[in-house]
C-alpha cells in the first residue's frame, strides 16, 4: 500500500486532538486505503489457493468477487460505505489470519453478505441463489438474514434488491444510495422492507448514521475484550431504548460543549457495538476500539450520557491514531516498557502513545466542558472534577513519550505538539481563574 501524505498543519491539529475537516478526511482516506489492501490480500489468497478449494466454496467467491467490482465500476461512493464498515474489516482480517481448509472457507462466505450490500446501494441487478453454509447471512451496516435452508435468492423488486430465505423464512427490500433498511428514528423500529422471523435489521441510533450493531458476527472478535474476554452482548439483552436515551443525551453533551467534537463523532463512528455487562463491577474495561475496525465503539452499557460522551471521544482517538499510524509511522518496535497511572500493567511506547492521545483528547473536552454555559451544571462539575484528576497523569506520560527513542521523526513532532496542546490548557486555565 502507497502510505497516504499527511500535510503538515493537518498532522499538528490532529496532535492536538483538535477536530477538522481535513483531520477528518485524511482519516477516513486512510481508513479506506488500509480497507483496499485486506481486499486485495484475499484476492492474492484466493488465487494461490484456488486449487484446493471446493468448487462450491471458489464458485461462490468468484460470482461474489464479480459481484462487487460490478457495483463499484457502477458507484464505487456507494459502495466504498459497505467496504469501510467496520466489520468489513474485522471480518477480513479474520479471514486473512485463519488457517487453510475450513476455517477459512467459511470466511469467505461472508463476502456474499458484503457483495450483495454493495449491489444494492450502488443500484446494480443481480439474480440468482446464494450459498449460506453457516445458515446467517450478515449484511453489514443493516441487520442478518437467517436462512436454515442454506440457501437465499436474490432478484430485484421495485427497483431495489430483495433477498428471499430459500424456505420463506424471510426476506428484506435492501435500500440503495445512501439510504438505510431502518427507519432513523432510533427507537427500536425494525425495519418494515423486511419480513418474517428471518430478518433482523439493526437499529438506527437517534441523530445519526450510526446503528447499534448487535447483530453482525464480526462485531467483537474472539474469544472476547480484555483480560476476562468479554463477549459482544446478546440482542436478546440489549436494551435498545436506554441505548438509544443515552447516545442522543451524550450527542447533546458533546454538542453544548464543543460543536466540532459531535461532527467528527458523526463521521467516524458508524457503529455502537454493545458487550455483555458480565464482570463490569470487577473492572473490566466499559470501552474499547479493535484495530481492525476502526469506526465501532465497543462498549458496555454506559452509566449514564456523561460517561458514553467520554467513552466516545476516547475511543475516536484510538481510531484516529492507528488509521494515522497506518499512514504515517509514528513509531519503531521496541522491547522498553513503561508505566502510566491509569494502567496497572507496564506498556510499550506505542501503547503509550494511544493512551496518551486518548486522554489527551478528554483533557480536551473536559477543559471545554467546564466551560460550556449551555452544558448541564453536573455535566460541568464533572469536567473540572476530571480535568483537575487526569491533567498531571497526562503530562507524566508525555514525558515518558518525549523521552522514548522509539518514535519515529514524525512520532516525536506529533509528540511535540500533543506537549504544547497539553501545555497550552494549563496555561489558559491559570489565566481564566
Amino acid at each position: 500500500m502507497t502510505r497516504a501524505s499527511v500535510p503538515p498543519e493537518t498532522l499538528t491539529a490532529l496532535a492536538r486532538t483538535r477536530p477538522t475537516p481535513a483531520g477528518t478526511e485524511a482519516l477516513r482516506a486512510a481508513v479506506h486505503a488500509r480497507r483496499m489492501l485486506l481486499f486485495k490480500a484475499l484476492l492474492v489468497r484466493v488465487e494461490r489457493e484456488h486449487a484446493h478449494l471446493p468448487h462450491p466454496v471458489r464458485r461462490g467467491f468468484e460470482d461474489d468477487w464479480a459481484l462487487l467490482e460490478r457495483a463499484e465500476r457502477t458507484d464505487a461512493g456507494a459502495v466504498r460505505e459497505v467496504l469501510d464498515y467496520p466489520t468489513t474489516g474485522a471480518w477480513l482480517t479474520e479471514a486473512l489470519a485463519a488457517p487453510a481448509g475450513p476455517e477459512f472457507e467459511a470466511h469467505l462466505a461472508h463476502l456474499t453478505g458484503v457483495a450483495v450490500v454493495a449491489a444494492a446501494r450502488a443500484g446494480c441487478s443481480a439474480t440468482g441463489t446464494l450459498r449460506v453454509p453457516s445458515g446467517l447471512l450478515g449484511l453489514p451496516g443493516l441487520g442478518v438474514l437467517r436462512c436454515p435452508s442454506g440457501r437465499a435468492r436474490v432478484g430485484g423488486r421495485d427497483g431495489r434488491l430483495r433477498l428471499v430465505e430459500a424456505a420463506g423464512q424471510g426476506a428484506v427490500d435492501l435500500p440503495r444510495g445512501g439510504t438505510r433498511a431502518r427507519d432513523g428514528t432510533g427507537d427500536g423500529t425494525r425495519d418494515r422492507a423486511g419480513r418474517g422471523s428471518g430478518w433482523s435489521a439493526l437499529y438506527a441510533l437517534p441523530g445519526s448514521t450510526a446503528v447499534l450493531d448487535d447483530l453482525d458476527p464480526y462485531r467483537v472478535p474472539h474469544p472476547g475484550i480484555g483480560p476476562t474476554a468479554v463477549p459482544a452482548a446478546d440482542r436478546a439483552h440489549t436494551d435498545h431504548p436506554a441505548w438509544a436515551g443515552r447516545w442522543r443525551r451524550a450527542r447533546a453533551l458533546l454538542s453544548a460543549t464543543d460543536r466540532g467534537r459531535i461532527l467528527e463523532t458523526d463521521a467516524l463512528v458508524h457503529a455502537l457495538v454493545p458487550l455483555a455487562a458480565a464482570g463490569r463491577a470487577g473492572g473490566v474495561p466499559t470501552g474499547a476500539t479493535v484495530r481492525s475496525a476502526p469506526g465501532a465503539v465497543l462498549t458496555q452499557l454506559p452509566a449514564d450520557a456523561a460517561e458514553l460522551a467520554e467513552t466516545l471521544v476516547h475511543e475516536t482517538h484510538h481510531t484516529k491514531l492507528a488509521a494515522l499510524d497506518d499512514s504515517v509511522p509514528l513509531c519503531r518496535p521496541g522491547g522498553t516498557l513503561h508505566r502510566v497511572a491509569w494502567r496497572p500493567d507496564p506498556r510499550p511506547a506505542s501503547a503509550v502513545l494511544q493512551g496518551t492521545y486518548a486522554h489527551l483528547a478528554l483533557l480536551d473536552l473536559w477543559w471545554r466542558g467546564q466551560r460550556a454555559s449551555a452544558a448541564p451544571a453536573t455535566w460541568r462539575q464533572r469536567a473540572a472534577e476530571r480535568y483537575g484528576r487526569y491533567r498531571e497523569q497526562v503530562g507524566e506520560a508525555l514525558s515518558v513519550l518525549r523521552g522514548s527513542d522509539e518514535l519515529t521523526c514524525t512520532g516525536r513532532h506529533f509528540v511535540q505538539e500533543m506537549h504544547r496542546h497539553h501545555a497550552d490548557l494549563g496555561t489558559v486555565v491559570r489565566n481564566s481563574t
